[in-house]
């Protein structure tokens, strides 16, 4: 550039812009400072702020495209660490940072979104527990939330299978990893609340990074599982992972395992108990019952009272007696048909998977009696053997030799007089 040249103020701020952008120094840097002056205009997605640390300060923006991928939300003060290049903005003729990327500087961007989600929602009482619902004590329509095909799915199927069969799995596919998880799960919570499929929910996946689990800690989720009417049990990940779901959840569970245990209780158990209860009744109301019988002998040995007293008395013991009698058998019979009940959905439940595996049989048998030999054989298809072994070529033959050809119903046996390959007797083209 000529330095004795008159330029007008756009020439010199585009000639300065073109120093700074061009000087590899200024491009791909790598800037520690506080945030001050923080803005966002929620119109455009555009952020505006100026990095400063103790003696200089910068004046910085991100545009939308960039801002959109942030994990954690800036604020004044913030410590970080931004990603850009240095250019000049000609209208104002000011330099400033572009940037590209931000971190908080010491702790990592998806943590830091965890902490700031987790204390904006407990502020609300969204994880109160005051507001977390009991789990029903007996479901019978239990709701799962995860990929279907998931091994998660296949640990809380076995788990029911085991403790609990007589319930029903009602499961809401979700995708529960990448882009457009969150939402999906979403979906799947609130489609099981419109439908009132089930009485209590199961909402999780098995372990991975925390990229794999950040589905869970998304703000919408969270609100999702605190607005269902359907209780919510949480299963995320491993013993050791936590997510913002857990939280809003009425009760997490470590595991997708665990959660399909804490969701309803061992029948073998509830078996028992029932058992043990009719039992314990029963001795309590014939003890008592002898109790009153021998009050009864000890008034008798003290007075004599007047014929129609004792009449009366044995009235009242009778009556005692048939009560309690009543009493006893109707808890009985009450117990009886509960445990009829629940034999009666283990056997249905053991009736329809045998009927699944015998037509599974019969699919596979119809499908070996399609490719049966003998099946061919009456087809019209033959084999031909030289020497005990199967002839496929012609190369395998020659003139004067003996062939056994097997059909339906038995053997050929036949001399080779001629060979003629595929070539020779295809037709002629004209």
């Amino acid at each position: 550039m000529n330095r004795m040249a008159v330029l007008n103020v756009s020439q010199l701020n585009q000639y300065v812009k073109s120093l700074l952008e061009n000087d590899r120094m200024l491009s791909g840097l790598m800037v520690r400072g506080e945030i001050s002056n923080f803005v966002c205009h929620y119109k455009s997605g555009h952020i505006y702020f100026t990095l400063k640390d103790e003696k200089s300060a910068i004046k910085t923006v991100m545009f939308r495209g960039h801002a959109a991928q942030l994990r954690f939300r800036p604020e004044n003060g913030m410590s970080v660490v931004v990603s850009g290049s240095v250019s000049l903005y000609e209208r104002d003729g000011s330099y400033q940072l572009y940037a590209t990327d931000m971190q908080p500087d010491g702790v990592g961007a998806l943590y830091l979104a965890f902490e700031q989600l987790k204390e904006k929602l407990a502020q609300e009482g969204l994880f109160d527990q005051a507001r977390k619902r009991p789990l029903p004590p007996y479901p019978t329509r239990i709701g799962v939330v995860t990929s279907e095909g998931a091994a998660a799915l296949r640990d809380i199927c076995n788990v029911l299978a085991r403790r609990y069969p007589i319930a029903t799995v009602v499961l809401a596919p979700a995708q529960v990893q990448g882009s457009g998880a969150a939402q999906s799960i979403c979906q799947a919570i609130g489609a099981l609340n419109e439908r009132d499929a089930c009485d209590v929910m199961i909402v999780g996946r098995g372990g991975g990074s925390i990229e794999d689990l950040w589905a869970f800690n998304e703000e919408a989720v969270a609100r999702a599982i605190a607005a269902s009417r359907i209780p919510v049990i949480s299963a995320v990940g491993h013993e050791t992972d936590f997510t913002i779901a857990d939280f809003a959840a009425d009760l997490r569970a470590p595991t997708p395992s665990a959660a399909a245990e804490l969701v309803a209780p061992n029948f073998a158990d509830l078996q028992y108990y029932l058992a043990d209860l009719g039992e314990r009744c029963y001795l309590r109301l014939t003890g008592r019952l002898a109790y009153l019988e021998q009050q009864l002998k000890l008034l008798k040995s003290r007075m004599v009272p007047p014929a129609h007293r004792l009449e009366q008395q044995a009235q009242w013991l009778t009556f005692c007696r048939q009560t309690i009698d009543h009493q006893m058998q109707r808890r009985l019979t009450q117990q009886q048909q509960r445990l009829i009940f629940c034999r009666q959905a283990l056997e249905n439940r053991i009736k329809q998977r045998l009927s699944q595996q015998e037509n599974r049989l019969q699919l596979l048998a119809a499908a070996i009696e399609g490719r049966s030999p003998m099946r061919l054989f009456s087809q019209g298809y033959s084999v031909t053997s030289s020497d005990g072994k199967t002839v496929t070529s012609v190369s395998q033959v020659g003139a004067g030799e003996r062939l056994v050809t097997r059909v339906r119903d038995g053997e050929i046996i036949s001399t080779v007089e001629e060979i003629k390959e595929a070539a020779q007797w295809a037709s002629p083209q004209h």
